[in-house]
């Protein structure tokens, strides 16, 4: 198996890279250390806003900031980021204020910290948003071009990042770009493995169990959820026999909707699955024992593949 990184753990660091630009503002509500969004806080105080525990009034305050020309960075639970302060957000959105929120512990990523803090709805709450891009990085250079691009991008961005480890794959690196998937292993045409990076270990579990069962799969990374990559997904539709989307979400809204209204508007359709969270609220518990039960795993990956092709 890969080696594994934790892309929370780095979100600091990269911070850092970008103090020498004074627009820069982090904006954080009582977990600058959960989040290691403290590192800037400590180099750079001046531009450090630590808000307290008042989601929607930080989210306004990153909102004014980048009407004055700022770039505020408002880090913090996925949860609180995009659930707590989606009033806030979404007039953000509607004046295409140039603010950039990056949600960590997404999905079921907080684990036994609380089932109230479990952000299973942030993709379906953030792509619905007009003037809004959503990225999803699944490795460490993906985080910091992600990063990064959110200084470049002028308009509201919303970054994902996994609080649980994913794998290193061995694969060239390939910059991430706003709209586009990347493919990041091709065996064949049997099946498609799409999956969004807080879900990278199951997705790359699945793809190895199939392809020890013989199946010939592609590992597709769609780190732009929106814009999605709609021209690689209707090429998928035409070439391959099935479809498994996988995210550590809601199956309702997120990464599996996304591709599943791209299909429906296409004359071409292939056979699509969703691995991800069932409609229901998910239990507090042990990480590793949660993604089991609801199913964000390689084996559940490995059975829908076997389904959809019989």
């Amino acid at each position: 198996m890969a080696n594994e990184i934790c892309l929370r753990a780095q979100i600091g660091d990269i911070l850092l890279e970008l103090g020498n630009d004074e627009r820069v503002f982090v904006l954080d509500t009582d977990l600058a250390k959960s989040t290691t969004a403290i590192k800037f806080g400590q180099k750079y105080p001046e531009r450090f806003l630590e808000m307290g525990i008042a989601e929607q009034s930080t989210m306004s305050v990153a909102t004014g900031l980048a009407i004055e020309g700022k770039i505020p960075f408002y880090i913090s639970f996925a949860l609180f980021t995009t659930g707590t302060v989606w009033t806030q957000l979404r007039q953000a959105c509607y004046s295409g204020a140039n603010v950039k929120i990056m949600g960590t512990h997404p999905g079921i990523d907080d684990g036994p910290d609380g089932a109230s803090h479990h952000a299973n709805e942030d993709l379906a709450l953030t792509r619905t948003l007009p003037t809004m891009t959503v990225l999803v990085p699944s490795s460490l250079e993906e985080l910091r071009d992600c990063i990064k691009l959110a200084v470049e991008h002028n308009g509201p961005m919303y970054i994902r990042v996994s609080r649980d480890t994913v794998p290193v794959l061995d694969v060239p690196h390939i910059p991430v770009e706003i709209g586009k998937a990347v493919i990041k292993y091709d065996d064949g045409n049997d099946l498609a493995i799409l999956y969004e990076g807080t879900a990278t270990k199951a997705a790359y579990e699945g793809y190895l169990k199939l392809k020890q069962e013989g199946y010939k799969c592609k590992l597709i990374n769609m780190m732009s959820i929106k814009p999605i990559d709609k021209e690689l997904l209707q090429n998928l539709f035409k070439t391959v026999k099935g479809i498994i989307t996988v995210e550590n979400h809601t199956v309702i809204g997120g990464l599996g909707g996304a591709v599943a209204e791209v299909m429906a508007q296409g004359d071409i359709h292939c056979k699509l699955s969703m691995v991800g969270i069932e409609d229901v609220f998910t239990e507090s518990g042990a990480l590793g024992a949660l993604k089991e039960k609801y199913g964000i795993c390689g084996e559940n990956v490995r059975y829908h593949g076997e389904i959809l092709l019989k």
